[in-house]
């Protein structure tokens, strides 16, 4: 494999970054929204060290993985000053507390027996975990997350769970082309979260939208993107 340096992905982000960041912009003056209202979250999974060293160098704080040892390796190298780590990939529930001790905010929160696990290190330790809900809003087979049918329900009783706090909802749009398709996904889960906020115990952020579909996701009121292939690149092979 080769490593890809840092100065390549700091040359890459120099060009890619203003981009999408204006990406970003416009999608909130299209929507009317305050400018600034969209958390950038930098997905650096499958990348290198190299890449996390460009990104803090380039000023992005919010960093995304999707394997609970990767993100173990990141945070151990790199630190946790002056940057937040996002966990967004799948956990299995006996990786929980692994999860627990490394994510700032782990977004892919997707059954009950996770949230339980979670919760479970969260009052241990002291110090709720800080969660988003995963919520399959597609209805499609190949992704994971609380049904539209039993989200509500499930997600409000995980709320009363000591030792965890519920920032929000995330989803994953279906990938194809079709905004109207991609905007019923993402208005589901603004539809949703306004639901729970009135109780009160589930919080306001909105993770949706990645490179392809962020401008939808933005419209319908995501809080953050999670972009990865604008920003780093074509992603090297797991390791």
């Amino acid at each position: 494999m080769t490593t890809t340096s840092t100065d390549a992905y700091a040359a890459r982000l120099a060009e890619t970054l203003p981009l999408v960041r204006e990406r970003i912009a416009g999608a909130e003056r299209a929507a009317g929204r305050e400018e600034g209202a969209v958390r950038l979250v930098a997905v650096t999974k499958s990348h290198p060290p190299e890449a996390v060293e460009a990104a803090l160098a380039a000023g992005l704080v919010d960093l995304g993985e999707n394997r609970v040892s990767e993100l173990a390796s990141k945070v151990e190298r790199f630190g946790r000053t002056d940057v937040r780590w996002h966990m967004i990939g799948h956990i299995q529930s006996r990786k929980a507390k692994d999860a627990a001790a490394v994510a700032d905010l782990i977004h892919s929160v997707e059954s009950a027996k996770l949230a339980g696990r979670l919760a479970r290190v969260g009052a241990e330790r002291g110090r709720p975990v800080e969660i988003l809900a995963q919520v399959n809003t597609s209805g499609e087979a190949s992704k994971s997350g609380f049904s539209l049918d039993s989200a509500a329900d499930e997600i409000e009783s995980m709320a009363e769970l000591d030792g965890l706090r519920i920032n929000g909802l995330m989803t994953m749009a279906p990938f194809v082309d079709d905004e109207v398709v991609l905007g019923k996904a993402f208005r589901a889960l603004r539809l949703l979260s306004e639901r729970l906020r009135a109780s009160g115990r589930v919080g306001p952020q909105l993770s949706m939208g990645m490179t392809n579909d962020m401008e939808v996701a933005i419209r319908e009121g995501s809080t953050m993107v999670r972009i990865g292939t604008a920003l780093l690149g074509p992603r090297e092979t797991a390791r």
